[in-house]
């Protein structure tokens, strides 16, 4: 049966089982939290501790006190709570969806330019033998640099540039780290996937003396499909990460980031309150995904049909 004889019914059906297995993935980890809360040692499992040292030993299981781990019927009820206790404070559900939808927009802004860098550095390294010598092992190398060092310096280097009434923002430095954590895997992947179809196809195109531009989009930009799509999904995790740490690191505020450190000092007087933008970061990563899926299934009709054993 190939991918073509699917009907629309069973893509359907396979979209509903989706998310009731989703479903129950969420369910099933929220009991095996009240399970290890309800077994597990309250003060966690400590290897080597020496008595009457505080911190000494190694600490393999975490403690499941409710200071450390709240029960989650007591987060659900925290997100409908206001925020604070001052008058007419918005509920803290609200708080942390602002916050989502601002870093949503800044991590799809570097997610695009990301795209865009790393989709034109695949081409360049197509194009030019000596280019993919040059450029791949800097591409490589350049996530190895750790962003926590990096991001200082980006608010730095922007703060100093000055382009007549143009002021460099904060959020742009947020945008700048999340692009680049973006554009790796959409270089490496693209460029992989262009260099996908085989010799034959090849010879094929340039028996019939297609050009260059071309080959590239009647025959090398379709096989990419397969290669580009799990590179963009990757590309979007990996911009909604560098989003929320760079708002950490450069002091954006607005942010779902900001507001996961700003959450975490009431650790200790509402051990409730810091998980709540702990989940809307999640829920963030879901609908980046999710808008990959749908792009996903726009690019499907390129994909190379398969047979299925």
């Amino acid at each position: 049966m190939t991918a073509a004889a699917i009907t629309p019914r069973a893509k359907r059906a396979h979209r509903w089982r989706a998310v009731v297995w989703g479903v129950v993935g969420v369910l099933a980890l929220a009991a095996l939290w009240e399970l290890y809360k309800l077994v597990g040692p309250a003060d966690g499992w400590l290897v080597g501790a020496q008595e009457g040292v505080t911190g000494s030993g190694i600490r393999l299981l975490p403690r499941t006190s409710d200071q450390a781990m709240p029960h989650t019927w007591d987060m659900v009820a925290r997100v409908i709570e206001p925020v604070t206790r001052a008058q007419g404070a918005l509920p803290l559900g609200v708080v942390v969806l602002l916050a989502a939808l601002t870093s949503l927009g800044i991590a799809a802004l570097g997610w695009l330019v990301g795209v865009v860098v790393g989709f034109a550095l695949a081409l360049l390294m197509l194009g030019f033998r000596i280019a993919e010598r040059a450029v791949l092992p800097f591409v490589i190398l350049s996530q190895t640099v750790p962003l926590i060092a990096l991001a200082p310096l980006i608010r730095n280097w922007g703060s100093r540039l000055e382009f007549g009434a143009f002021s460099w923002e904060s959020w742009m430095s947020v945008v700048v780290i999340a692009s680049y954590l973006a554009f790796f895997p959409v270089a490496v992947g693209a460029l992989r996937g262009l260099q996908s179809p085989d010799a034959a196809h090849l010879d094929l195109m340039r028996s019939y003396a297609a050009g260059w531009w071309t080959t590239l989009f009647r025959l090398r930009m379709p096989a990419s499909v397969p290669f580009l799509v799990p590179a963009l999904r990757l590309a979007a995790a990996n911009a909604v990460v560098g989003t929320v740490v760079a708002e950490i690191s450069v002091g954006f505020t607005g942010g779902i980031g900001r507001l996961i450190l700003e959450t975490a000092v009431a650790a200790s007087s509402d051990p409730a309150k810091p998980w709540a933008p702990i989940l809307g970061a999640v829920l963030l990563g879901l609908v980046a995904a999710g808008f990959v899926a749908l792009l996903a299934a726009f690019l499907s009709p390129f994909r190379r049909q398969e047979t299925v054993a």
